[in-house]
């Protein structure tokens, strides 16, 4: 069984491999790892950690992302490639159908809602809003103290297949990725996923996304009428090693940061590494005016330390892999 997805010749032209880790997929993809016993050499600490914290609403929360089989496509919109704060806001702004829709087939599946999925697939304000604050507590309490980690390795995943492939063929990257995306022109091939069928984007593209927590076999929406995104799992070199608590906002920077770089900007860095920041997001949870934060970002990423993305009417910044760097406190070695 495969999933095959077929490429116009402008679907290759609009081959996206994504600038950053997506907060929303890692944050389904690491409820899927939690309820297995998978990647233990990976993951074994991080989930005997995060499980032993779980908060009542957290565990509500895992029901709707089973280990295995469908989980709703509304958990993981587009804008999440913005950052956590552009998806969360693009979540509770999903229309009734749609969460209707998509906890219908999670029922079919023989899976049990959380105590407000009632009032979730009505699209009650109050239940929409609850999903909201559970999934940015979860993010900033499992994954956030985690995240310099993760997204060091999806900048070195991104840069191994950064470069066009030797052929000038544009889908020979999407072979190139993982071993169960297949490449055979105009067709790539996915499979792992338990499905039959067929995807035909006709000049929409697709959005590649190298995902942390997924593990095994790469995965896809299952509504084919969504923006098309490819998310596979990037490879691991060492362990997820265990972190204490996140403080809130963002990660403390160290002593020798602030000295460096002053204590407003060595913040704004450490920000702008769980997840990526908008302008707005940075002026909002600094006290700081938007004119402010986006003189202090300009800083920043004329050192070279973050980089600076338009995504529709944000400004997206993340850090570079040197701002990572001085975050984990190392230093780079001379070239």
């Amino acid at each position: 069984m495969a999933l095959r997805i077929h490429f116009t010749d402008d679907d290759l032209t609009r081959i996206r491999l994504a600038q950053a880790p997506d907060p929303l997929w890692e944050v389904l993809q690491s409820m899927h790892m939690l309820q297995t016993r998978e990647g233990r050499a990976v993951f074994g600490r991080w989930r005997g950690q995060v499980r032993a914290g779980l908060t009542a609403p957290e565990r509500q929360l895992l029901r709707l992302a089973p280990p295995v089989g469908y989980s709703p496509d509304f958990l993981t919109p587009a804008a999440g490639e913005g950052g956590l704060e552009l998806g969360i806001d693009a979540l509770l702004s999903t229309p009734r159908a749609r969460l209707r829709h998509d906890l219908l087939e999670l029922i079919a599946g023989g899976r049990r809602l959380p105590s407000w999925g009632g009032p979730l697939a009505d699209g009650e304000s109050e239940a929409v809003q609850h999903l909201g604050r559970t999934l940015r507590a979860y993010f900033q309490n499992r994954l956030a103290p985690y995240w310099h980690h993760v997204r060091a390795r999806f900048d070195a995943e991104r840069a191994a297949h950064a470069r066009p492939p030797a052929s000038g063929d544009p889908g020979g990257l999407l072979g190139a990725l993982h071993p169960e995306l297949r490449w055979q022109p105009p067709v790539l091939t996915i499979g792992g996923l338990r499905v039959e069928r067929d995807v035909h984007l006709r000049g929409r593209g697709v959005l590649v996304l190298p995902s942390f927590f997924c593990w095994r076999y790469p995965t896809v929406l299952k509504d084919a009428r969504l923006p098309p995104v490819v998310v596979y799992p990037m490879t691991h070199q060492a362990a997820l090693e265990v972190a204490g608590p996140a403080a809130e906002g963002g990660r403390t920077p160290s002593r020798s940061l602030v000295a460096l770089l002053g204590r407003t900007r060595a913040e704004i860095l450490g920000r702008v590494a769980e997840g990526g920041r908008t302008t707005t997001e940075l002026a909002r949870g600094t006290g700081m005016s938007p004119a402010t934060a986006s003189y202090h970002t300009t800083v920043l990423r004329d050192a070279g330390l973050l980089s600076t993305h338009r995504l529709g009417g944000a400004v997206l910044h993340t850090p570079t892999p040197l701002g990572s760097a001085l975050l984990e406190g190392r230093r780079r070695s001379a070239a």
